[in-house]
């Protein structure tokens, strides 16, 4: 930590990877070897098992460059990036994965764009060497699924090849399976987002942590996505727009009942007043959380622009010259 502050960090989180860890950090010295930025790795071992951990001290004593953050069990990609970027110094941040199927030679490209404006930029596997039907034809419907759903239209979400304002990835709060949808939280924040196509090389040593059952848990995660992105900011609209459907079924419900009392039937007079009660109470439900969203986040608004008066008041009063000295 003693060392000058780098300009790029490139994190890589890492589980059960003994046989490609050397490789990988030679591939990286060797991709940037001559670029005349300054960077480090931030290596983190995702409570391996086999002899990841042992290979990566080695990595940190021959090279300084090479950090590495030991996990004390196995907690996920997204924890393992997280804690990645929590301990990065760089202004610019990348992540990429630990199996050699992202090339580093495509670092520079991805943070070329952050220098040209983008805060982030996204690697797009379009030559993807992986099977078609467990991994890329999977990966498609959910890419275009999450396009749709958050309004970001990314054409490979699950590529680790990606670059970012340290300033932007690390006001993210991250969980789940959260790394996958990175760029539409950031897109929260007003960041711009960019893509560009990267190399993609087939597994050499190892074996995939994921498979095709990873596909419903994405399915969960996007429907979480469309919460954060769509409701976060205006709770109280998209609640009370998710009534009125339960609003006119229980309308509708009623006028059938009543037309059918009308007529002399007897059938559907117990059922039908009861189905109309539960979508009157479900549309009274989700009004009520409209109002509690809207005064939730009208609090929240009010205790940051609170604490943000509080800070500025702070650096101005700091920044003000002792007495009987000049400012320099």
């Amino acid at each position: 930590m003693t060392a000058p502050v780098p300009e790029v960090s490139i994190v890589v989180p890492l589980y059960n990877e003994e046989d490609n860890v050397v490789p990988l950090c030679s591939a990286i010295r060797s991709a940037l070897e001559g670029w005349p930025r300054t960077w480090e790795v931030v290596l983190v071992d995702d409570g391996s098992r086999d002899r990841t951990r042992e290979l990566l001290r080695r990595e940190f004593d021959q090279d300084p460059r090479f950090r590495v953050v030991f996990l004390r069990r196995n907690s996920g990609q997204t924890v393992a990036m997280g804690t990645g970027f929590a301990r990065s110094r760089g202004r610019i941040i990348v992540s990429m994965d630990g199996d050699l199927q992202n090339d580093p030679k495509d670092i520079p490209l991805v943070v070329e764009r952050i220098d040209a404006g983008w805060d982030v930029v996204c690697g797009w596997r379009k030559d993807r060497k992986d099977k078609w039907l467990s991994r890329k034809f999977p990966s498609r419907i959910a890419n275009k699924i999450i396009a749709w759903m958050t309004g970001v239209p990314i054409h490979d979400n699950g590529c680790s090849l990606k670059a970012y304002r340290a300033e932007v990835i690390r006001s993210l709060r991250l969980y789940s399976d959260m790394h996958r949808f990175l760029p539409a939280l950031s897109s929260m924040t007003g960041a711009r987002i960019d893509e560009v196509v990267v190399r993609h090389h087939a597994r050499r040593h190892g074996e995939s942590k994921y498979g095709i059952s990873r596909t419903f848990k994405v399915l969960a995660d996007m429907v979480t996505i469309k919460m954060v992105t769509q409701f976060g900011t205006r709770p109280g609209v998209w609640f009370a727009a998710m009534s009125l459907p339960a609003v006119a079924l229980g309308v509708g419900t009623v006028a059938m009942w009543l037309a059918l009392l009308e007529r002399g039937g007897a059938g559907g007079t117990i059922v039908l007043p009861s189905v109309a009660a539960m979508l009157f109470y479900l549309a009274g439900h989700l009004l009520t959380l409209s109002v509690f969203g809207e005064l939730l986040l009208a609090r929240a608004d009010r205790s940051f622009l609170k604490r943000l008066v509080e800070v500025l008041t702070t650096l101005v009063r700091d920044s003000r010259p002792a007495p009987g000295r000049s400012a320099q």
